[in-house]
C-alpha cells in the first residue's frame, strides 16, 4: 500500500505507525505482525497503519547516502510534495524555539522527543549520526523481580522488573531497568538473594507463572513478536524494595524504553509507588503533528 503511494526509484527511511485518538499505538502495531495472511488482512482493515518519512536514501534511482542532510531533505520534500495519507512527511525546522515547542506539544501524541541532524551530515546506516533530544523524568518503582544476565545465570543480574500500583492497588509491570556495570550486576545477586525466599507465596504476579495457553505478551516473562525467542524468564522477589529510575516516555501503562536506574529508595514504601506520581501529558492530535509546517528562523 505504501509503495504504491511513493514515487518510483525512491528509497525512503521512515517508520510505520498506527495513529489513534490517544496517540501512537505500538501495541496495535505489534499485533499487525501475524503469520496468517487472512488474519493480517483483517487487522489491516481494523487498524490501518501510516508511513512517516524521515529521510531520503535514493530519489529517482540516485544514491543519496553521501549527500548532505540539507540536500536530502529538500529532495525528500519535492518527492513527497503531492503525498496523501497514509504517507506523511515528518516536520522539520531550523528554529530552536519551534523545536522546543514541538518537544513539549508533540509528546501528547505519543512522540518521545525530537531529533537534531547536522545540515552537512551524510546518511550513515547503523551509526548514531544524530542527536535525540528526549524528555527525562524520574519515578519510584517497586522492584518485583529480575532476569539473569545472558553472560552468567546465577552470577549476574541482567535487569530488574519494575512495577507501579493503580488506583485499586493492583501492581502492574511497567518495564525494566538494566543500566548496571558488571560489578554491580554481580553485587545485586547477593543483595537481592534474601528477597527470593518464598517470593511467589504472595506475589501479585503469581498467576502469570501459572498461565497455560493464554496471551503472555504483557507478562514480565511473556514472549512478543519483537523478542525473537529470547529467554525472558524471570525470578520473583518479595515486594519490599523500591528504586528510583529515569524514564523518557510512557506508552500506555508502561515505559516505552528501558528505564535508567538512579538509586535505591529505602525511605519509600512499595505501596506508595503509584501511577499518580507520573507527570500527565496533554493529549495532542497526531494529524496536527503531520500537518506542522516547515518554518525558518
Amino acid at each position: 500500500m505504501f509503495l504504491e503511494k511513493l514515487p518510483d526509484g525512491c528509497v525512503i527511511d521512515g517508520e510505520i505507525v498506527i495513529a489513534t485518538p490517544r496517540g501512537l499505538d505500538f501495541d496495535a502495531l505489534q499485533l499487525r505482525l501475524h503469520p496468517a495472511a487472512s488474519r493480517a488482512a483483517k487487522l489491516a482493515k481494523e487498524t490501518p497503519a501510516a508511513f512517516v518519512a524521515f529521510d531520503a536514501i535514493a530519489i529517482g534511482g540516485r544514491d543519496l547516502r553521501a549527500a548532505p542532510q540539507v540536500e536530502r531533505r529538500a529532495l525528500l520534500e519535492t518527492a513527497l510534495a503531492g503525498r496523501e495519507p497514509p504517507v506523511h512527511l515528518t516536520p522539520m525546522t531550523r528554529d530552536p524555539v519551534v523545536a522546543s515547542e514541538w518537544l513539549s506539544r508533540f509528546e501528547g501524541a505519543g512522540l518521545d522527543g525530537v531529533v537534531a541532524k547536522p545540515e552537512q551530515g551524510t546518511y550513515e546506516p547503523g551509526k548514531r549520526a544524530m542527536i535525540k533530544v528526549k524528555h527525562a523524568r524520574t519515578a519510584d518503582c517497586v522492584v518485583a523481580g529480575f532476569r539473569w544476565h545472558k553472560a552468567g545465570r546465577n552470577e549476574l543480574i541482567g535487569s530488574l522488573l519494575l512495577g507501579l500500583h493503580d488506583d485499586h492497588g493492583a501492581l502492574h509491570h511497567v518495564g525494566v531497568t538494566s543500566s548496571f556495570t558488571m560489578a554491580i550486576r554481580r553485587q545485586l545477586v547477593l543483595e537481592l538473594e534474601p528477597l527470593r525466599d518464598l517470593a511467589f507465596a504472595h506475589h501479585p504476579w503469581r498467576e502469570w507463572a501459572e498461565v497455560d495457553g493464554r496471551d503472555m505478551t504483557r507478562m514480565p516473562g511473556g514472549q512478543s513478536r519483537w523478542s525473537a525467542g529470547k529467554d525472558l524468564s524471570w525470578e520473583p522477589l518479595r515486594i519490599e524494595r523500591v528504586c528510583e529510575v529515569k524514564y523518557d516516555h510512557m506508552q500506555g501503562q508502561r515505559f516505552r524504553h528501558g528505564a535508567i536506574f538512579q538509586r535505591w529508595r529505602p525511605d519509600k514504601r512499595p505501596g506508595d509507588c503509584r501511577y499518580d506520581q507520573l507527570e500527565v501529558t496533554t493529549p495532542y492530535e497526531l494529524e496536527k503533528v503531520f500537518g506542522a509546517v516547515r518554518r525558518e528562523p
